[in-house]
């Protein structure tokens, strides 16, 4: 089961946050052999997503990254993210929740 963070992007800004992801037996998971994707789509069903840069630690530390020109062309508003990772064939989600990106003033 994955767990449930919910996150907020400033829209125009440089987004970046590291997510600790612990196993079944609260050990700190290597990512090091993981590939990991990560999107954002504004419902489950939607065509449309955006990206994260999704890197990994052998210290069990996930960081999701966004840059701000990419966060620039985000409406504002209310969106669902997963984070999946995959090693050996097997895939897996481990992280999902609600992003809300927040209207950005100066331009």
């Amino acid at each position: 089961m994955a767990t449930k963070i919910n996150i907020v992007i400033d829209q125009g800004s440089t987004f970046n946050t590291e997510i600790t992801v612990l196993d079944e037996n609260d050990t700190l998971i290597d990512f090091s052999a993981y590939t990991a994707n990560s999107q954002i789509r504004k419902s489950y069903s939607s065509s449309t997503y955006y990206n994260f840069d999704v890197s990994g630690s052998n210290s069990g530390v996930l960081t999701l990254s966004m840059n701000a020109a990419t966060t620039n062309t985000i409406p504002a508003g209310r969106y669902v993210y997963d984070v999946e990772v995959e090693t050996s064939g097997i895939r897996s989600r481990i992280v999902e929740g609600i992003v809300v990106v927040t209207p950005q003033v100066t331009r």
